[in-house]
């Protein structure tokens, strides 16, 4: 786009595709592409390398925010602006943000006979949650997120945000079917090790070495009976005082830096 080609109104097809992918998951799966929304977002996507189609540009943010707009640009990514009162009614937060980039969806293989560390999240409903599991993963060296059952969309708006970039760092990879997902990843050698409130080995005394396989719930409703069939072993997180369980995301992050530490340990 040059320079003085005009600003896109709300009925330009751009627009309405950016409506799209923010809030249609069957839109980003058709395109393979989804919505960063806010200049942090996108700056950390550019600091990462991360492929950019376009840049788009609130009224005034091209000049409230020239760092990114410059590396962008400095990088061969589409730069366009929007019009007044565009942003309003395509962006998801409660305030528009004003800046949005489309990226594609990252497709990545990996191999599992490289062992390490695997989250499988089986029905996990909150964006949030499954956003802040995804940059847990990332900081703790989980080298595989497996998104099973009913599980979000790991490129949902609100989960993309919550990663904080993550969804950049770790591989992320669909399977509808959760007893397939850990069939595989025992055909493979890991071991499969499922998470409970109650019950289960204290997860300090587990070994969390080698292959394995963090295997993570619902909210609501824990595992289902024939995922739990499929576990090689059962961990609790102990809790002082009356609480039953912890938040999703702050058990699975507290497994995946207890594994980073026992590997650690033993190098």
């Amino acid at each position: 786009m040059t320079r003085d080609e005009p600003a896109l109104g709300p009925r330009h097809h751009e627009v309405k595709r950016l409506r799209a992918l923010l809030r249609d998951r069957g839109a980003r799966r058709t395109e393979e592409a989804f919505v960063l929304e806010g200049p942090r977002l996108v700056a950390d996507a550019l600091r990462r390398g991360a492929p950019i189609e376009t840049l788009y540009l609130g009224p005034g943010a091209k000049t409230a925010f020239a760092a990114p707009v410059a590396d962008a640009r400095a990088a061969g990514i589409r730069v366009c602006e929007l019009k007044e009162g565009v942003l309003e009614k395509v962006g998801t937060t409660r305030t528009p943000q004003p800046v949005l980039a489309v990226s594609p969806i990252p497709r990545r293989v990996t191999d599992l006979r490289t062992g390490g560390v695997v989250m499988v999240l089986v029905g996990v409903a909150d964006p949030g949650n499954l956003g802040t599991l995804l940059r847990s993963a990332e900081a703790a060296a989980v080298g595989l997120v497996l998104c099973c059952g009913e599980t979000v969309d790991a490129f949902n708006p609100k989960t993309v945000r919550s990663s904080a970039g993550a969804i950049f760092g770790v591989p992320v990879v669909e399977d509808a079917d959760p007893v397939h997902a850990l069939g595989m990843l025992g055909a493979a050698g890991y071991r499969r090790i499922g998470t409970v409130a109650t019950g289960g080995r204290r997860y300090t005394d587990a070994d969390l070495g080698g292959a394995i396989a963090i295997v993570l719930g619902s909210e609501a409703h824990g595992l289902p009976e024939g995922v739990a069939d499929r576990l090689d072993e059962r961990v609790t997180i102990p809790m002082a005082g009356a609480l039953e369980s912890l938040n999703l995301a702050v058990a699975g992050s507290v497994l995946c830096f207890e594994a980073a530490r026992q590997r650690a340990a033993t190098r």
